[in-house]
């Protein structure tokens, strides 16, 4: 093989890292579920949006997404580098300047705005943009490292997606939305003390005021009762106001009184070996538990409620 070869293939092979380095600052998996979220918003709006239009809105509103969550790594770089959860992320593995990755989250945050007010309307760019100002300046610059109820409020920015998604087809905000918006920021602080319940130790070492950190591991455990227990009517609402049908109402049941059970199953354990264990249940099963109260609310509007 010739220097030139060697050399060509080496290049291909760093700018192949560069660009899975960015795909990765864009958190991937937190951008599909605001896709997501936001189609569910999309579909259960009165009005249609023509399939064209459909797709490069959520485009726009996943770039968005990935655009906040480039600028939190970002400005978090340092923090990331103490936590076992996050040390693997490209910017704590130097894969990429600094500079690079500020410069990316910048410029994403202004394309996705600036084509969803193209393809879509004012409202809509207003939400996305007021979601990435609120996911980074309030969430991770203010709120993170000041309050343990840093995911409470900080939960915001995660629910506006079905919130964008409903406003891109009516142009207006509606009860709907709302209840979505209110599902999600629910769920939110349960899921997340359920991951610092067990990486309690994680969140320690970054210095980062997770209830678990400020108040200890038994009153987390209750406040994760107690969400669970307010979210669980919210997550009914749908069926009651007339967007979702038995399918959606069945599974929010059945899966709000499993997810209470779980939480109140973590809340009664005083083994902390044991009740690690079932904090990482509990935080898998809400994934699965969020994913479901959405997706059966698609199914139920496919099929006419």
């Amino acid at each position: 093989m010739s220097a030139r070869t060697t050399e060509l293939n080496q290049h291909q092979s760093n700018t192949s890292q560069v660009f899975m380095s960015l795909y990765e600052l864009m958190k991937p998996r937190v951008m599909s579920l605001v896709i997501f979220t936001a189609l569910v918003g999309l579909v259960i709006a009165p009005e249609k949006v023509d399939f064209v239009n459909s797709i490069l809105s959520l485009l726009f509103v996943a770039i968005g997404a990935g655009a906040a969550g480039a600028l939190n790594m970002w400005y978090e770089s340092d923090t990331d580098k103490l936590m076992s959860r996050t040390c693997l992320r490209p910017l704590p593995l130097g894969k990429l300047k600094q500079t690079h990755a500020l410069w990316f989250g910048l410029f994403t945050s202004l394309i996705s705005i600036y084509g969803l007010y193209c393809f879509s309307n004012v409202l809509s760019a207003f939400i996305l943009s007021l979601t990435i100002g609120f996911y980074f300046f309030v969430y991770t610059v203010w709120l993170k490292k000041k309050t343990p109820q840093n995911i409470v409020i900080g939960g915001a920015a995660g629910a506006f997606p079905p919130v964008i998604g409903w406003t891109i087809a009516m142009n207006n905000i509606s009860v709907e939305p709302i209840i979505l918006f209110l599902i999600i920021f629910l769920w939110t602080p349960s899921h997340f003390w359920a991951l610092s319940l067990y990486k309690n130790q994680d969140y320690k070492n970054a210095g980062i005021p997770m209830l678990p950190v400020v108040a200890g591991e038994d009153y987390t455990k209750k406040n994760i009762l107690v969400y669970s227990i307010i979210l669980f009517p919210f997550t009914i609402l749908p069926f009651f106001l007339g967007f979702a049908g038995l399918i959606n109402l069945i599974t929010s049941i059945g899966f709000g009184l499993y997810y209470i059970f779980l939480s109140f199953k973590l809340f009664e354990e005083k083994n902390k070996v044991i009740y690690d264990q079932i904090a990482s249940k509990l935080f898998v099963f809400s994934i699965f538990y969020l994913f479901f109260i959405f997706s059966t609310i698609l199914i139920d509007n496919y099929l006419g409620n």
